[in-house]
């Protein structure tokens, strides 16, 4: 395989004693291990159609990007497998030099196949190739291009309605169980691309807290997130960036960032990049006026002291039920030491007349899980979902406290009168605090590591927020990543990498 066109194809090739990359011979173990683990018959994986829209940005499906690393749009990828005869296939768009001067160099073939290693051919030649395949053996195991939700993405759901119309009586196994049980270990090049996206977006985040003041709009530091994300090296950013200040702080997935902050405000940012195809995903929350008021700070250290005991007890081996109960069990205990909750185990009504059913009282303010898996998506599949912590995860902790100014109005009113009685004047004290502090880590062989090290405790906080605004640095290559230009030799390209991952404070 030729180096030469690698640097737009698969993940960046990072320069010399900068750190893993995925190479070629990744991506080929990868297949021989689906390879072996699937039936008899076709695979099928498709990559992201180009946008419909103009000049909107294209995003690889996780299928194609996991198994060939390929980056151009409307590729498949397919296997014909029979006994030990495993055969792979790579589909790709023709070169068209009318069109490359409106959307970019194409590979064609002959590029695409040097870079992979892969054969390849045409996309035209895709389905023709496909439907001779199910004639002779109409059996399909396919990997659709899945949202959280299960819907598919790119039209995956109506291509294969297609492919049954023309094949009656194919059998169709869905292949993405398979892939997603190997994408829930990583490797150690995909641990260290998640370190350095979680390197910049450590950056962004820093920056953001030395920028903020009252006045400002949740817009202003959205824009100085995602500069710093690009300005680093990062694709973009890993998803919706949420800044979610006063009330918007108690909202989830608040993604408008468009109010006016004041002082007295607490601002949530759950923000971050991704570097090489691989996310990130921190959250911190910062007084708008640079320091807590009590009633800000009571709140933030019950989550962060809830936070602190998951990650004492998320070790190597440990199942993730007992790393959520840690966390769930501390913040049930200061909730019913700040007067919002009676007691941690207490429950109110939360069902209808018709059907009657108690909910955790935690859950009125803590109704998210206590973290996930990253990686190609940021909420990724990892083997601590499965069975427990082991060396390839790479999750998220995140506890969080939510005490919403309409909460009183949203609780049932029949069955829990002397609830509301009860907790009224706590959650007017602390009406439209939200906190959240969601943190990255790895694990190898030696142990679980914490990757985000931006500053959470209340005093580091308020530290980094009197810094002063330091705008935009010089760049320079160690600190700037390089990715995605097409060069005819890697060498000639501008060396440097994303801010190096760097050891955190073992203040876990």
């Amino acid at each position: 395989m030729r180096a030469s066109v690698l640097s737009v194809l698969l993940v960046p090739a990072l320069a010399a004693g900068a750190g893993a990359q995925i190479t070629a011979q990744e991506y080929e173990q990868r297949r021989a291990t689906l390879a072996t683990r699937l039936p008899d018959g076709v695979f099928v994986v498709r990559g992201a159609e180009s946008p419909v829209v103009d000049y909107l940005p294209f995003y690889q499906s996780i299928g194609m990007q996991y198994l060939a690393g390929y980056r151009e749009p409307d590729a498949a990828l397919v296997l014909h497998k029979q006994g030990p005869s495993a055969t792979w296939t790579l589909f790709v768009q023709p070169k068209n030099p009318a069109q490359e001067v409106w959307s970019g160099r194409r590979y064609g073939a002959d590029s695409a196949a040097k870079a992979t290693g892969l054969r390849a051919r045409l996309r035209a030649d895709f389905e023709p190739y496909l439907d001779s395949l199910l004639r002779i053996t109409p059996r399909l195991s396919f990997h659709a291009d899945l949202a959280e939700g299960g819907d598919t993405l790119n039209g995956d759901d109506r291509f294969l309605e297609a492919l049954r119309r023309r094949h009656a009586g194919l059998e169709v196994t869905d292949a993405n169980r398979l892939v997603t049980t190997m994408r829930s270990k990583k490797s150690p090049a995909e641990l260290d691309l998640i370190q350095r996206a979680a390197a910049i977006s450590m950056e962004a985040h820093a920056e953001a807290a030395r920028a903020l003041e009252p006045g400002m709009n949740e817009f202003e530091i959205q824009a100085l997130l995602e500069y710093t994300f690009r300005r680093y090296g990062g694709d973009r950013a890993a998803y919706a960036s949420i800044v979610g200040s006063g009330p918007n702080s108690t909202v989830l997935h608040y993604n408008r960032d468009d109010r006016y902050m004041k002082a007295g405000d607490l601002l949530l940012i759950d923000a971050a990049a991704s570097f090489g195809g691989y996310a990130a995903d921190i959250t911190r929350t910062f007084p708008v006026s640079g320091r807590f008021t009590p009633e800000q700070r009571d709140v933030y250290q019950v989550v962060r002291d809830a936070q602190a005991a998951a990650e004492r007890t998320a070790k190597i081996g440990t199942p993730w039920r007992e790393v959520s109960r840690a966390a769930s069990q501390v913040i049930a205990e200061g909730l019913t030491r700040l007067g919002l909750i009676e007691s941690p185990t207490a429950t109110y009504q939360c069902g209808t007349a018709q059907t009657p059913r108690q909910c955790s009282q935690v859950s009125l303010y803590y109704m998210h899980g206590l973290g996930h898996g990253i990686g190609l998506a940021v909420h990724d599949p990892d083997q601590k979902d499965r069975e427990a912590i082991g060396p390839g995860s790479a999750y998220s902790i995140e506890p969080g406290i939510y005490v919403r100014n309409e909460l009183l109005d949203i609780i049932p009113k029949a069955g829990n009168e002397a609830l509301i009685a009860r907790i009224a004047p706590a959650v007017r004290k602390y009406a439209n605090v939200g906190v959240r502090i969601e943190d990255n880590y790895v694990v190898t062989e030696d142990g679980v590591k914490w990757v985000t090290c931006v500053a959470r405790e209340v005093d580091e906080v308020e530290a980094l927020m009197r810094e002063p605004v330091k705008g935009p640095q010089v760049r320079d290559a160690e600190r700037v990543g390089w990715y995605g230009a097409l060069v005819v030799d890697p060498a000639a390209a501008r060396p440097g990498a994303a801010p190096p991952p760097r050891a955190c404070n073992p203040r876990m």
